[in-house]
């Protein structure tokens, strides 16, 4: 019988897209499987394979120094399509792939072995493969091994996705946000795809806390938090940094738009009784920054985003200001 969820690809997508993981930075979880598998099967090159609409991403790769392959030569996006493990001899005698060139130049792939990575809603988002430059059959032990650490990826795919949300608010940890930021840069890097930064705090947050308590504190980040989440477009991310700072990431808009939504967010928060006893206002100021190649990493960005910040804060409160484009080299 077929499978439906084999065949519904934009569900697939959609599935990959919510662990929120495509172009973000290695991580040590994701490595020691890779290398285990290495170790155990005595292979090469081993890796954890995700498949996204036309390319494949790495988030962990042992033996080579890539990033991505296009789709169309990817081993991994045949592994995807079914259940079972994806086990090739010798490449040069399977017809689907003795042209590749992959196998026909490097790495010079001859034979794999891959375990799709199946959600727990049943989509296959990507592999872990085990890959040799030589023939060699996988015999059902290592399979067995290979299908197991497959479900080790999942788990921390899950993992990852749990701890990325704050517990007091919803919106991102400040890990999960820079991953998103760091995101954002390789698209501008790559595809000089515009995004902004909005960064912000709450004015005279201490006060609030030293004369009404923490709790109604804490009750003053969440209705903020809320209040944005509520204001943002489905493609923009909110993340908590700490405390009473918040980032908001503007994929696809420039300085001058990006300005605005702030001032409109700055506005909406001023505007809004916080309900509870004693109800409150308050403000925030913010900091705006676009991504630019004068600021080409994530902390870079967030340094002149702070700095917007600090200015609209030494100028007064409840109010933004835009990053310098020489932010970095003023003193």
């Amino acid at each position: 019988m077929l499978d439906p969820k084999l065949m519904d690809e934009p569900a697939r997508l959609a599935a990959l897209d919510r662990y929120e993981v495509l172009d973000t930075p290695r991580e040590p979880g994701f490595d020691r499987i890779t290398d285990l598998v290495r170790s155990v099967l005595g292979v090469p090159i081993s890796a954890v394979s995700l498949v996204d609409e036309d390319r494949q991403w790495f988030k962990s790769l042992a033996g080579l120094d890539a990033s991505e392959t296009p789709r169309n030569v990817a081993f991994c996006d045949y592994t995807i399509r079914q259940r079972a493990p994806m086990v090739i001899a010798d490449a040069r005698e399977d017809a689907r792939f003795c042209d590749n060139p992959l196998v026909t130049g490097d790495p010079n792939i001859r034979s794999y072995a891959g375990v799709p990575l199946e959600t727990p809603d049943g989509y296959n988002i990507g592999s872990l493969c085990a890959i040799d430059t030589v023939p060699r059959e996988f015999d059902p032990g290592q399979i067995a091994i290979l299908h197991n650490l497959a479900a080790l990826v999942v788990e921390q795919l899950e993992l990852r996705r749990i701890a990325e949300r704050d517990h007091l608010t919803g919106a991102l940890t400040r890990r999960a946000f820079l991953s998103e930021m760091n995101r954002a840069v390789a698209l501008f890097e790559r595809h000089q795809r515009p995004a902004s930064l909005l960064l912000f705090d709450i004015d005279h947050f201490k006060q609030i806390n030293d004369n009404h308590g923490h709790p109604v504190g804490d009750r003053v980040i969440r209705s903020i938090a809320r209040l944005c989440a509520g204001l943002q477009r489905p493609s923009d991310s909110l993340g908590r940094l700490g405390g009473e700072e918040f980032g908001i990431l503007l994929p696809e808009t420039g300085e001058a738009d990006a300005a605005k939504a702030a001032q409109r967010f700055c506005e909406a928060i001023a505007a809004t009784e916080i309900p509870g006893t004693p109800a409150l206002r308050v403000t925030v100021s913010f900091g705006v920054a676009e991504a630019r190649g004068d600021w080409s990493t994530c902390e870079s960005w967030l340094a002149v985003a702070d700095m917007a910040l600090y200015e609209a804060k030494r100028s007064g409160r409840n109010r933004i200001a835009v990053a310098r484009h020489d932010a970095l080299h003023a003193t």
